[in-house]
């Protein structure tokens, strides 16, 4: 019988090997992680609907620290040690409490790890829904000197950096903003190199299994251009963040009025949108996408040649995400976008990133789409999973 959603899970014996392929570990292959206690929970359990096709979700545990300023703590610090000099308040997150925006915050969470091999290596990024509410989530480990990493051999605990800038959020224990990922290396690869796949290797893939709804650009990854023209003028192609508004529970699923929020973009017959300095938009890829079975893919930092303003914040795209008809690819990609110092034009069909593919261990044993909590599968322009459509 399958699970519930949040049913506490228990599948694999602690004997399973962890050995296998190179590549970015499956679910199963994380579940193996948990039996084996190398991730652990401060709760003794885990629920069925944290583990997604290639991460599982983190928790935020149960207290808050509102720090003056982002940071990392370096090889000779711990990330409690570093608190004890920049926290300037602590707060309770047991029965929920607000993170304002423009501010930093610390919070420890739920999840930890427990003595990873030295070949599994973790990364994070934030969740979709996080990206898209334009809160800024962060993993820090123990002694780090980068963001969202986590060497192979780690022990400790994690904690999540969270700044909100469109909207303060209302979270709790137990809610969920970034998710962790794992990637296997064999004896000849570095901890972050040589899993990407080549251009050549792309080509061949589109040809097997189309990765685009058209012809692909294929260089350095694959190239995705922006989405400006409607089918008729007037037709809403993005949405820009307000600037006073209430404040989002992140727990809360299509609860939100959208006009509350956003201000719709409609198109224009110039098919063009200059982006305000330090406004948020949410907006789409002109192709439709799909990810196959056997990869992950994931929004590359953007070339600062290619213009001053970033395009995702939660660019993760699981194994499965976009099928369509057929095996057709069928959701576009949804792009956190902000300008950064100066106004930026944009013109529909205009080049704005690229996806990098990475090969996965072994196929999920569910992919993006047949689980319960893939809230984007067949997607256009989509706002977060909080807003009534």
């Amino acid at each position: 019988m399958a699970n519930a959603p949040d049913m506490l899970v228990d599948f694999v014996e602690p004997s399973a090997s962890l050995s296998g392929p190179s590549g970015v570990l499956p679910r199963q292959d994380i579940r193996k992680l948990v039996q084996r206690g190398m991730i652990r929970s401060i709760s003794g359990a885990f629920v069925e609907s944290q583990y997604q096709p290639a991460s599982i979700d983190l928790r935020l545990g149960h207290k808050a620290y509102r720090v003056r300023a982002s940071f990392l703590p370096g090889p000779n610090k711990t990330v409690e040690q570093a608190l004890s000099d920049l926290t300037q308040d602590e707060f309770s997150l047991e029965d929920g409490a607000i993170l304002e925006k423009n501010c930093v915050y610390v919070v420890e969470l739920m999840e930890s790890l427990d003595d990873l091999p030295t070949t599994i290596s973790a990364f994070a990024n934030p969740k979709s829904s996080t990206g898209r509410l334009d809160v800024f989530t962060r993993l820090i480990a123990d002694r780090a000197s980068m963001f969202d990493t986590v060497p192979g051999g780690y022990s400790g605990k994690l904690y999540a950096e969270i700044s909100p800038a469109s909207f303060s959020i209302k979270v709790r224990k137990g809610s969920r903003l970034n998710q962790l990922r794992f990637r296997r290396r064999n004896s000849g690869q570095e901890e972050a190199a040589g899993f990407r796949v080549s251009d050549k290797d792309l080509r061949d893939i589109h040809k097997e299994t189309p990765l685009v709804d058209g012809i692909p650009v294929i260089q350095n990854g694959l190239q995705f251009s922006i989405h400006l023209a409607g089918s008729h003028s007037g037709e809403t192609i993005g949405y820009q963040a307000q600037r006073f508004t209430d404040v989002i529970d992140v727990d809360r699923i299509a609860h939100y009025a959208i006009d509350d929020f956003w201000t719709p973009i409609t198109a224009k017959s110039n098919k063009r949108l200059i982006l305000d300095p330090h406004q948020f938009y949410i907006l789409a890829s002109k192709e439709k996408l799909h990810i196959p079975a056997e990869y992950a893919a994931e929004m590359a930092p953007i070339d600062p040649t290619m213009g001053e303003f970033r395009v995702h914040y939660a660019g993760f795209f699981d194994p499965g995400f976009g099928v369509g008809a057929d095996g057709a690819p069928g959701s576009r990609g949804v792009l956190e976008v902000r300008s950064h110092e100066v106004p930026f034009l944009l013109e529909d069909g205009q080049v704005v990133g690229r996806l990098a593919f990475e090969r996965m261990a072994a196929a999920p044993d569910a992919l993006y789409g047949a689980i319960g909590t893939s809230n984007y599968q067949g997607q256009a322009l989509k706002l977060s999973k909080h807003f009534r459509s």
